[in-house]
């Protein structure tokens, strides 16, 4: 049983007991029961958690799933225009495509204001002792104003060439920059 129909059937069984005891109550209050009051109380808040149930119900979307996803963390986000997946060394290139269209899928508007969203999954490479570069396994983009997920072709990202660094030099190493 999902947890769409679990909330559903929750959401019914709180009505119709809100409902019981709201007949309970009355009956209370018309026969001068003393335990009128705590009936009052038991059928507002049971009323009221049946109302939380639906409104829950009415806003949740199960996550999206994609066969073949691999987990990921998202290790940087900037809550506009771009996110950024952290894969590991030894990531799968046929998961590279799914495990993109997941997290892209699973992206919600809140304060991106209708962006095009970037989702980039990357690996990092160690070039020396110490130093380490990014490589970009692949990229896609997320359209919220529009709802549907752009692909991008994967791009060929030089790598660095020079990268050594000298001491005794006052000129700044200069980096090569991707395509």
């Amino acid at each position: 049983m999902s947890m769409s129909e679990v909330i559903q059937d929750v959401t019914k069984w709180l009505a119709w007991g809100g409902s019981g005891l709201g007949i309970l109550t009355i009956l209370a209050y018309l026969l001068n029961w003393g335990i009128k009051f705590r009936l009052t109380g038991t059928t507002i808040f049971t009323l009221l958690l049946s109302a939380s149930c639906w409104a829950f119900n009415q806003s949740y979307t199960p996550p999206f799933n994609v066969e073949g996803y691999k987990y990921a963390p998202i290790v940087y986000d900037n809550g506009f225009d771009l996110v950024v997946a952290q894969a590991s060394n030894d990531f799968p290139k046929e998961a590279i495509k799914p495990t993109l269209l997941q997290i892209a899928g699973n992206l919600k508007g809140g304060g991106r204001n209708g962006a095009q969203v970037k989702v980039r999954l990357r690996k990092i490479e160690s070039v020396a002792d110490g130093i380490s570069r990014p490589i970009v396994l692949g990229e896609i983009i997320n359209d919220l104003k529009e709802s549907k997920i752009i692909e991008l072709p994967i791009r060929n990202y030089s790598p660095i060439k020079d990268f050594s660094i000298e001491a005794d030099s006052e000129e700044k190493n200069s980096l090569e920059t991707y395509e």
